[in-house]
């Protein structure tokens, strides 16, 4: 079997290490087959509590705070967005509209909140009567937000470790998901029904093709083999390590059931980032320059 590359088998480096154990990353909040971004839910709690703040220390009602309160949150997000482009901006200069479309998750958080703060004081500065129930706000919407990150962050959750479990590939033959262990590995769990799926496939082939220290797996959920010909070979995309699931074994072992996920394992099988969601060039690249630096 190879799979990219030849697999470090017996070698005592990669079995006699203790693996790290890594918290499962929480970053998406799973109800059902439907997922929504911890990140995208704390700014709008944080939002409400800031409007709701801004209501009581402002009880006369004589200052509309809620409209300088979303102009603050767009400039934080803009910057955010304009950081990270600009940190990654090859992958982004291919395609003009890849910069505005922001369903790949490409923010970039720091800058985006010293923007905001830089924001609340100019207004601030500029609209005296407004500053006290403005800087109020403001300051408890960001509170909520850093202590809802810090949570997540620090959340208990169960580590998540390669799935002991054989799978039929493609093209004949099986693979042992723990036999990936001894290299770095991108697991992509897709269907062909799924939207996001079919648009991020090319720019997981393309990395697939550019990246051979890292093994790219592709495991179908709940699909035919004929389903899965018929669309590769529709969309013309040539895949390397192309995986029946038709169970969705891998989706519930790993407690990811929404599609796409994108699941990033080290060398030593244990799952250190994963993005529920679609896939850029950049935000793909940014979790594989991660994942060379855990090796």
């Amino acid at each position: 079997m190879n799979l990219n590359a030849p697999l470090i088998r017996g070698r005592q480096d990669v079995f006699n290490t203790i693996p790290f154990r890594e918290k499962r990353p929480l970053n998406s909040i799973q109800v059902g087959p439907f997922a929504f971004p911890i990140s995208a839910l704390l700014l709008i709690g944080a939002l409400l509590i800031a409007s709701v703040v801004a209501r009581l220390a402002d009880r006369s009602r004589s200052a509309e705070i809620e409209p300088l309160l979303w102009r603050i949150l767009l400039v934080g997000l803009l910057a955010a967005r304009a950081a990270y482009v600009l940190a990654y901006f090859d992958s982004y200069a291919a395609s003009a509209w890849q910069v505005v479309d922001i369903r790949d998750g490409g923010f970039m958080a720091s800058v985006g909140f010293m923007a905001a703060a830089a924001m609340t004081a100019w207004l601030g500065w500029r609209k005296r009567d407004h500053r006290k129930p403005l800087l109020l706000a403001t300051l408890a919407g960001a509170v909520v937000w850093a202590a809802g990150t810090l949570a997540v962050t620090w959340a208990d959750t169960e580590p998540v470790t390669m799935p002991k479990l054989s799978l039929t590939r493609i093209d004949g033959g099986s693979v042992d998901l723990h036999s990936l262990i001894g290299k770095p590995v991108v697991l992509n769990l897709w269907a062909s029904w799924c939207p996001p799926c079919r648009r991020e496939m090319p720019v997981l082939r393309d990395a697939q093709a550019r990246n051979q220290d890292v093994v790219f797996v592709f495991v179908n959920q709940g699909e035919s083999e004929l389903a899965i010909r018929e669309y590769l070979t529709g969309q013309g995309l040539v895949l390397g390590n192309v995986l029946l699931d038709p169970g969705a074994t891998v989706g519930r072992q790993t407690g990811f059931r929404a599609l796409p996920t994108t699941l990033f394992f080290d060398r030593h099988g244990s799952l250190i980032d994963h993005r529920t969601g679609e896939l850029s060039s950049a935000t793909l690249t940014q979790r594989l320059n991660a994942l060379r630096e855990r090796q």
